[in-house]
C-alpha cells in the first residue's frame, strides 16, 4: 500500500494564532510546533501503521497527528478533552481522506468500545471487534499532570486484557516529563527506580526512544521530556493481580533508604521470612530488587491473603 500524504495545510503555529489557542496551565498543556520533532517520534517508535488502529491521546492542535497520518496510518482516532481544539482537528479530519476521526472525551473515563467502533468505521472493516486490526498503538504527548495516572490505568487494563488492550498486539509510545520517563525504564539498582518501574516492567518491556528538550515546547516547561515505548512481555512476570503488586511495591518503597529486613520487621517480624522464601536478600534496599522478585513476593502475599499495612 502506498503511503498517503496529507495535502498542504496551514501551519500549526498559524492555526494557534487564528483560533487563539493558548496552552492551559491547569491542564498541563505544552505544544510542540516543530514537525521535525513529531516526525522523529513517529519514525523512532517503529510503528506498523497501515493495518493498525492508532489511538492518539491529547492531540491538541494536531501536529503529532499529522506526522502519524503522513507515516501511512489508515485508522487514527484521537481522544481530546479540550473542545477548543476541535476546529483544527476537524480541519485535519476533512483533509485525511477518511483516515482520521476525533472523540471529544476524557481518556481516563472514556468507554473504549467507542474508540474501537470509530476505528472500525475508518478502517471499513466488516468485523466488528478489536482483533480486526493487526496492531493497536496508543500514542500521545501526555499532559504531564495526569500522565502517571493514565499509564497506571492502562497497565491495569492491559493486565486484564480489557478495552483496546484486548488486542493481541498492542504497544504504547508516550511522552512523559523526563523524571517520570526515567522512573518507568529504571532497572534494579538504578537511583530512579521506584513503584512505577516495577509495575510497568511486570508486564511490559519499557525503553526510551527519544528525548525532547524543554526548548521544543511552547510554552517552555521547566523540565525536559522523553518518549517511552512499552510493549507487552511475551511472558509477563506478573503472577498476582496488578493491584496486589502495586500495594507491595508502594509499601516497600515508602522507606526506600532502609533495608528490606528493617521495613518488613517494622511491619511484622514474622513476615521477614517472606523475603528469604522469594530469594530476596533481606539486606537489599527496595530499589535493588528485581521486578521478577517483587512479582514473586506479591504472588505469595496474594495467595496467602496476607494483609499489608
Amino acid at each position: 500500500m502506498s503511503i498517503s500524504k496529507l495535502p498542504k495545510l496551514p501551519s500549526i503555529r498559524d492555526l494557534i494564532r487564528i483560533y487563539n489557542l493558548k496552552a492551559k496551565q491547569q491542564l498541563s498543556q505544552n505544544f510542540i510546533l516543530d514537525k521535525n520533532i513529531t516526525d522523529k517520534i513517529v519514525s523512532l517508535a517503529g510503528l506498523e501503521l497501515e493495518k493498525a488502529l492508532c489511538v492518539e491521546v491529547g492531540p491538541g492542535p494536531g501536529l503529532l497527528t499529522r506526522s502519524i497520518l503522513d507515516s501511512g496510518a489508515q485508522s487514527v482516532i484521537a481522544v481530546e478533552k479540550d473542545s477548543r481544539f476541535l476546529p483544527t482537528l476537524r480541519q485535519l479530519q476533512e483533509a485525511s481522506d477518511g483516515r482520521f476521526d476525533v472523540l471529544l472525551d476524557d481518556m481516563l473515563k472514556i468507554d473504549h468500545s467507542l474508540i474501537i467502533q470509530k476505528g472500525l468505521q475508518l478502517g471499513s472493516n466488516a468485523d466488528n471487534h478489536i482483533e480486526s486490526f493487526d496492531y493497536v498503538h496508543l500514542v500521545g504527548n501526555l499532559p504531564f499532570g495526569v500522565a502517571t495516572p493514565m499509564l497506571v490505568q492502562w497497565l491495569h487494563l492491559l493486565s486484564l486484557k480489557q478495552g483496546i488492550f484486548r488486542s493481541p498486539n498492542v504497544s504504547m509510545s508516550l511522552m512523559f516529563q523526563k523524571e517520570v520517563g526515567d522512573r518507568i525504564v529504571a532497572g534494579a539498582s538504578d537511583s530512579a527506580r521506584g513503584r512505577l518501574s516495577v509495575v510497568s516492567q511486570s508486564i511490559c518491556d519499557a525503553f526510551r526512544i527519544y528525548n525532547v528538550p524543554a526548548s521544543g515546547f511552547v510554552p517552555r516547561p521547566k523540565v525536559d521530556a522523553t518518549v517511552v515505548q512499552l510493549r507487552p512481555l511475551e511472558k509477563p512476570l506478573l503472577k498476582s493481580s496488578l493491584s496486589t503488586l502495586e500495594h507491595v511495591v508502594r509499601f516497600s518503597f515508602m522507606k526506600r533508604r532502609k533495608m528490606l529486613a528493617r521495613i518488613f520487621k517494622d511491619w511484622d517480624p514474622e513476615q521477614v521470612a517472606l523475603l528469604e522464601e522469594c530469594e530476596i536478600d533481606p539486606t537489599l534496599r527496595p530499589q535493588d530488587v528485581s521486578t521478577e522478585r517483587f512479582c514473586q513476593l506479591a504472588h505469595i502475599i496474594e495467595q496467602r491473603n496476607i494483609k499489608l499495612p
